[in-house]
């Protein structure tokens, strides 16, 4: 336009300079003041177009993140009320992202699961305690045929039901039965507080205190602690021993031992995985072992976290040997860790096995149905946790995140040869299965798989799918990886290859995994197939994880307040992810597209006004419109319905938006507001600025009303536009809302009423005889509204710009409705199709249901990523109240 106004300037402006002149500091040569001309007018659009992208288009996306926000922490819904936690937006700028969301990391432990340990099982020796056998022991009766036994310390979360244990502590004829419980009794860093007269126990992790609680109802309770010393109350009889040293816990040792001394013998007792004490106990312990680990290997199978328990004695010359290198290795100031390191593993070697223990984690409520939904939306979850591969496994059947027709696939193994092989294997095997059962062929194997170039929608399989070859219900491919191997699959020479299969999978599960493995495996998402991503944990050891995602939500629970506070949402339950991101997230997201989508639509209407009525007036950046309507047009007359459209509108009923996940697509693959969408808007807005402008302009070019008033006056014509403009774009507003209420209504009639409002008072002769000012628009607005013609042309431009628009929605929604009109139709009309049963199990898949109790071949272990309390213990940091007089007491009383 500046351009325009140049070339104007030039053949026409400068030849009616003594009607129009130029301003004084314009040059009188004509091309050089042209020039100057077009300069000065280029900065006087800049200004005058700027509406565009108003201000007020961040303020009111602002306004309409806080809301949303506010609608999440208001949610009923997502209130847990035994631990009175309410879900809690933690920032405003990320509502719309919830409803993209494709991938979902998960911790497990707390997360998934309750993070309140059981104990359930244990071996002792090679004899198994926690399983009943009938009579005949050729099943095992259900723990809904049995009672529980009672104790004398019982605890709420408790229950045993095998007598055998009880009655071989009572016989007291096995020292192993005294050594295993003494262990658990002094082998942790729990430290107990006086509360009630009640022992309480404050444990680093779950699993410690679920030992330590089995300990002291079997009779082995362990009492109080100093630096140097552990009260325990063995037997009803009170004993003291001498705590020598700590060997704490960390990510790398994945064990710990405590050193004791009582009546001069000196004892190591040690507890961690079973693959890190298999290889330090002694060769005399073999057999042992070997029928320990098919106890490992059936507690593994139903889902127990697992745990092996050794022992050693000393010799005092061996110990205090050993204690002078401990000293000076804890006072060198170079490569102290390295030093100690090597110290703990001198010492805990040529173990003796006591057994192992399994501990119950139950799942959170309604974690299956909502990971079912949530894949059913097309989400990824991928599954990190610190358990063992197989304890890992069977969870993820419990929780619905592996199921039987999946294809799985287990890469455990330790050197990078081995990881590059098993990757190349399964690199192979998917290509056989794809080209199989979906009757295709890939001709460029060395191309990265993907199952959108493959033209195939993965989670539809059926539809693709030969159903011939296809008979087991193919439902995808599945991973699982250890963190030894994830270590070289993330190398810089195989992260693109572990990439390319595991997102060809719909279950990724990393075990053993550690605190920055996690946040790896998240930034290679993040990093290289740039899409949203969120992760969600309870702990310390997943704040790395939560921050390097998209969206970090946080879970309260047992192990703190570090993941919440590093985190963008906070839940109760696991449970509330699904009404979060597919309810307000899907919510938020067509909100946002909507407004968006309006609000360009609009100011591209009022700013190609002005550009149609530069045409006409030299391109000098004379407005079409009042000064006041321009200040007016974003902040009074447009803008309260599309704030209303933005905060309060939803197509389905939150019930119904959980019930239909599918829904959830439309967002990832951000259906609702892209480049396509703004050209059509932008579009949009021309065809409806030129129609408005031009059919006014030709309504009133020779209008004259009967009292002789002519009408194609320059500030009755601005009006007229104006006026139709706020008219039709609220009502393309009222076109676009699909949840009408009493509030938007009057907010709708209310702004319309409001721009009429403010002409009237604007334009009324009062206002010029009160601040005695010349306005050019005085009288304008009675003029107009008495006139026949204005009337007629507002219904004429409303009649041909909208009516188009209704016609067009319903022949889409009438012949090609889109997921979402069938989920409105539904919901409107009541219509509820029939649902199939989904698990019709044939019985080929009963007896791989019947056999998932022994799919697994090993045994979970994870204790809390975060370092030990050992040091504080010995240091004397850690102190508590004592629980040595409500104990005796208690022993008084009984």
């Amino acid at each position: 336009m500046a351009i325009g106004c140049g070339f104007w300037e030039y053949n026409v402006g400068s030849k009616f300079r003594i009607y129009l002149s130029w301003e004084s500091y314009i040059s009188s040569n004509s091309r050089t003041g042209a020039i100057q001309m077009g300069l000065l007018v280029f900065l006087s659009y800049v200004i005058l177009l700027n509406t565009v992208v108003p201000i007020s288009l961040y303020i009111s996306i602002e306004f309409i993140r806080l809301l949303q926000s506010k609608w999440i922490d208001w949610d009923n819904n997502m209130y847990y009320e035994p631990d009175n936690i309410q879900a809690q937006a933690r920032t405003a700028s990320l509502n719309e992202e919830l409803g993209q969301i494709e991938y979902i990391f998960s911790d497990k432990t707390g997360t998934l699961t309750q993070n309140i340990m059981t104990f359930k099982k244990c071996s002792i020796r090679g004899k198994f305690y926690g399983d009943i056998s009938n009579e005949n022991k050729d099943n095992k009766r259900t723990t809904d045929e049995l009672q529980a036994i009672k104790f004398i310390e019982q605890d709420n979360n408790f229950v045993w039901y095998d007598r055998t244990l009880i009655d071989d502590i009572e016989k007291n004829e096995n020292n192993d039965i005294n050594h295993f419980f003494t262990l658990l009794a002094l082998c942790h860093t729990v430290v107990s507080e006086e509360q009630d007269d009640k022992i309480i126990y404050q444990a680093q992790s779950p699993d410690e205190n679920a030992l330590v609680t089995a300990a002291r109802i079997f009779g082995f309770a362990f009492l109080n602690r100093t630096q140097s010393s552990i009260k325990v109350r063995f037997r009803n009889k009170i004993e003291t021993y001498d705590l020598l040293n700590i060997l704490d816990f960390n990510n790398y040792r994945k064990r710990m031992s405590v050193i004791v001394r009582k009546h001069g013998q000196i004892i190591l007792y040690c507890k961690g995985a079973d693959s890190v004490i298999h290889e330090r106990l002694d060769p005399s312990e073999k057999n042992i072992m070997a029928l320990t680990h098919e106890h490992l290997h059936k507690v593994a199978s139903e889902g127990l976290r697992t745990l092996c328990l050794a022992w050693k004695e000393l010799t005092a010359v061996d110990y205090e040997n050993w204690a002078k290198k401990f000293k000076k290795a804890t006072t060198s100031m170079e490569r102290r860790e390295e030093k100690i390191d090597k110290l703990y593993e001198e010492i805990e070697k040529n173990m003796k096995l006591l057994g192992m223990t399994a501990i119950e984690d139950k799942l959170q409520d309604g974690v299956p149905q909502c990971i079912e939904r949530l894949t059913e939306a097309g989400i990824k979850i991928w599954m990190l946790t610190g358990d063992k591969i197989e304890t890992a496994e069977n969870i993820g059947f419990s929780c619905q995140l592996l199921t039987d027709n999946m294809i799985i696939k287990r890469i455990d193994v330790e050197t990078e040869e081995d990881v590059t092989i098993e990757l190349n294997r399964f690199r192979i095997e998917l290509i056989e299965k794809i080209e199989q059962l979906f009757n295709i062929h890939i001709d460029n194997q060395n191309k990265r798989l993907n199952w959108k170039n493959l033209g195939i929608n993965e989670y539809k399989f059926n539809q693709h799918t030969n159903k011939q070859i296809n008979i087991e219900n193919f439902q995808g491919f599945s991973l699982l990886i250890t963190g030894h191997a994830l270590v070289h699959a993330l190398s810089d020479q195989l992260k693109i290859k572990f990439l390319e299969l595991a997102t060809m999978c719909k279950a990724v599960i990393c075990c053993r995994v550690t605190p920055l493995q996690k946040s790896q495996v998240v930034e290679l998402i993040v990093k290289h197939d740039k899409i949203i991503t969120l992760a969600i944990g309870d702990g310390a050891n997943d704040v790395s994880m939560i921050q390097k995602a998209h969206i970090g939500i946080g879970i309260s629970g047992p192990e703190g307040r570090q993941a919440v506070l590093a985190s963008d949402y906070s839940i109760g339950q696991f449970r509330y992810l699904e009404r979060l991101l597919l309810v307000h997230g899907r919510w938020s997201y067509i909100r946002i597209s909507k407004f968006l989508r309006y609000f360009f639509y609009k100011n591209f209407a009022f700013t190609f006004c002005q550009f149609w009525f530069a045409l006409y007036c030299g391109f000098s950046a004379q407005t079409i419109f009042d000064a006041f309507f321009v200040t007016c047009y974003n902040i009074f007359f447009t803008t309260c319905p599309v704030l209303v459209l933005g905060v309060l509108d939803q197509d389905i009923s939150a019930n119904h938006s959980i019930s239909k996940p599918h829904l959830y697509i439309v967002g990832q693959k951000d259906k609702l507001f892209n480049r396509k969408v703004f050209v059509e808007c932008a579009l949009h807005g021309l065809i409806s600025s030129c129609i408005i402008f031009f059919f006014s302009y030709l309504c009133i070019l020779s209008s004259i009303e009967p009292s002789g008033v002519v009408l194609s006056d320059f500030q009755t014509f601005g009006f007229m536009v104006a006026t139709i403009l706020v008219i039709v774009v609220n009502l393309e507003n009222a076109l676009e809302m699909w949840y009408w209420t009493g509030i938007y209504i009057f907010i709708l009639l209310g702004t319309i009423l409001l721009h009429f409002l403010f002409h009237f008072i604007m334009y009324s002769t009062l206002l010029r005889i009160t601040f005695k000012i010349n306005y050019p628009y005085v009288g304008i607005f009675q003029v107009a509204l008495k006139s026949g013609t204005f009337w007629f042309t507002l219904l004429l431009i409303c009649t041909i710009l909208l009516l188009p628009v209704i016609g067009r929605e319903f022949f889409r929604i009438r012949f090609m409705p889109s997921e979402i009109d069938k989920a409105r139709l539904i919901q409107k009309f009541g219509i509820h199709k029939k649902q199939t049963t989904k698990n019709q199990i044939d019985p080929r898949q009963r007896q791989r249901q019947r056999s998932l109790s022994i799919r697994s071949t090993g045994s979970g272990y994870a204790f809390s990523q975060k370092k030990g309390w050992g040091p504080m213990i010995t240091s004397g940091t850690l102190r508590t109240k004592s629980a040595s007089r409500s104990d005796s007491r208690q022993n008084h009383k009984q």
